[in-house]
């Protein structure tokens, strides 16, 4: 599942929020020819593409920052939804029986298909939410030119060129659902690999409060900020390799959202197109059970903070 995995992991103002095919042309070509919308138009096809293509998957590592501490999981994408597996805190690994725990609910979930099947719903939902918000950014925004940088090791393709466009919103934009109608108070920049035509980043900030249901079912307070980066993870596939966001704000009049998180997604490793929920679950408690042998006394540790 080569895709920006932004969604569905902190709650549902993020799910309205975050919701961020050409080949054999070269970036100086790209640059010349193309307006920064045709850049955005072209990008956001491949996204689109590359979300709805099931047969990359990945293991990989997530560290994610809160104020209230850190958790670090190992996650396996497999045919039937994302495996998930826990192994430190503030980054100490578990315990032997928060290590149970992790282990009985992953049991729990591979031995209820209908547990699994709501789990894999929820996923597809989330991931509808955003291809909208992906898809939207064309139509949503008007873009202008603001330099250019290179991509790192953990941004886009290392030294590949990356367009920056500053992006604002399009007044003559409306949106078509209450999922899109964050964008319209929405603007900061874009960076685009023109040659991969992917988005390397994309990062926004709430100029003014915004309404999503039509006022009805909340708003976000000004300042809210979200920042989602990817690069190609050496397999020829991009993911995401961190997200933040910062938002406060009010749901059905009376509910305080107050989101601050900061993830880094990393040590991605290619796992078969056809891995079943049940293998995944295989794949974490093997590696689980190495990180632990390597934090024995005496043995070369791994930390399990991501780098």
């Amino acid at each position: 599942m080569d895709r920006m995995k932004w969604a569905g992991r902190t709650g549902a103002a993020t799910a309205v929020l975050l919701g961020v095919l050409l080949s054999g042309i070269g970036a100086a070509s790209t640059l010349d020819s193309a307006s920064p919308i045709e850049l955005v138009r072209a990008a956001v096809a491949n996204e689109v593409a590359a979300a709805n293509d099931d047969s990359i998957k990945h293991m990989f590592r997530s560290r994610k920052q809160t104020p209230q501490g850190s958790q670090t999981r190992l996650y396996v994408e497999t045919r039937s939804a994302m495996a998930g597996m826990t192994i430190a805190y503030n980054d100490q690994p578990l315990t032997p029986e928060q290590v149970q725990g992790e282990e009985n609910h992953l049991a729990g979930l591979a031995s209820d298909p209908e547990q699994l099947s709501r789990k894999h719903s929820q996923e597809q939902q989330t991931a509808e939410r955003t291809l909208r918000i992906v898809k939207a950014l064309p139509d949503a925004f008007l873009y202008d030119y603001d330099g250019e940088e290179r991509g790192a090791a953990d941004l886009g393709k290392e030294g590949n060129l990356l367009v920056r466009l500053k992006f604002r919103p399009n007044p003559a934009y409306h949106p078509p659902s209450r999922v899109e109608e964050v964008l319209d108070g929405m603007q900061g920049f874009v960076l685009i690999d023109p040659a991969a035509r992917r988005i390397a980043r994309i990062d926004g900030t709430l100029f003014k409060e915004v309404g999503f249901g039509w006022g009805i079912l909340g708003h976000l307070d000004k300042g809210g900020h979200f920042l989602v980066e990817q690069r190609d993870v050496g397999d020829g596939s991009w993911d995401t390799s961190r997200m933040s966001l910062t938002f406060t704000g009010k749901i059905l009049f009376f509910k305080g959202i107050s989101i601050k998180s900061e993830e880094v997604l990393s040590e991605f490793r290619r796992v078969p197109g056809d891995t079943t929920f049940a293998q995944g679950v295989e794949m974490l408690k093997a590696e689980e059970a190495k990180l632990a042998e390597n934090h024995k006394p005496g043995a070369e540790t791994t930390s399990p903070k991501s780098h």
